[in-house]
């Protein structure tokens, strides 16, 4: 699980989105989630938390990269970001973006894996990653689609030492993926999964699952704020009720009802 302030080496610890209309943005998960926003101003380049309670639980900021679309990204944290680059690139990813200071928040890079799957790795300083995880309508799991997912586990692996264990779901197996630094108990350290591309040509990506006590119920909302639903809400055996959405500008998302409740 993830587990703020606690953030083994290799756990995802932090997730923001990319945004073409920030305002907007925000209005939408505000209405679905109930999440605040707080922007650091124009000298942070409008990047800005969101928060539930007060605590951060994702970030926002303008999109950055040339050729970028809105998408959430998720961060994987390390205590060093150019050795983690480093490895990237020797396990056969690429790097989009060499590691760079955010103030004195931490440090951080922008990567690719051999799947084509972005992802971001973090260093910290002042801020370890989220302040809250695994509570309702904040950061439960992320979750890789991957047009070959032994490829990519091999990739991360090198990379961050992750342990993992294969488990049964339907038409798949499902790879749930824990830190190093853990006793490999996918029940109690696992914070990802590895599958493969739901379809034929889907390209490889991270998608983060929020929290949710209705997904039903969420639909609605997030039909109603201009979103879509990609998937409507359905059960999945032994781990809880699922739902997947796009935003109003195409970026991907999920949320999880999880069975037995996760406790944050």
């Amino acid at each position: 699980m993830i587990t703020p302030p606690n953030f083994p080496t290799g756990i995802a610890n932090w997730i923001d989105l990319g945004s073409p209309d920030i305002d907007a943005h925000v209005a939408f998960y505000n209405a679905i989630f109930g999440w605040s926003f707080q922007s650091l101003g124009p000298e942070a380049g409008n990047y800005g938390f969101f928060q539930v309670g007060g605590k951060t639980l994702a970030a926002i900021g303008p999109l950055t990269e040339e050729g970028a679309t809105p998408a959430w990204t998720v961060y994987f944290t390390s205590p060093s970001a150019e050795d983690a680059t480093a490895s990237v690139e020797k396990a056969g990813g690429s790097v989009r973006v060499p590691p760079f200071d955010v103030m004195t928040a931490g440090r951080m890079a922008c990567l690719t894996d051999p799947t084509g799957a972005e992802f971001s790795t973090w260093q910290p300083g002042d801020v370890a990653g989220v302040d809250v995880a695994c509570e309702p309508n904040t950061l439960l799991w992320v979750e890789l689609h991957s047009t070959d997912p032994q490829a990519a586990l091999d990739f991360y692996k090198a990379v961050y030492g992750w342990r993992s264990e294969v488990m049964d779901a339907p038409g798949m197996q499902y790879i749930v993926v824990s830190p190093s630094e853990s006793s490999g108990n996918p029940q109690t350290d696992g914070f990802g999964g590895i599958a493969p591309v739901m379809a034929e040509g889907q390209p490889s990506s991270w998608t983060p699952y929020f929290y949710s006590e209705d997904p039903d119920a969420l639909s609605a909302k997030v039909e109603a704020a201009g979103g879509s639903v990609l998937m409507p809400a359905d059960e999945v055996p032994d781990v809880g009720r699922i739902a997947w959405y796009a935003d109003p500008f195409g970026a991907v998302f999920a949320v999880l009802k999880p069975n037995p409740p996760a406790a944050g």
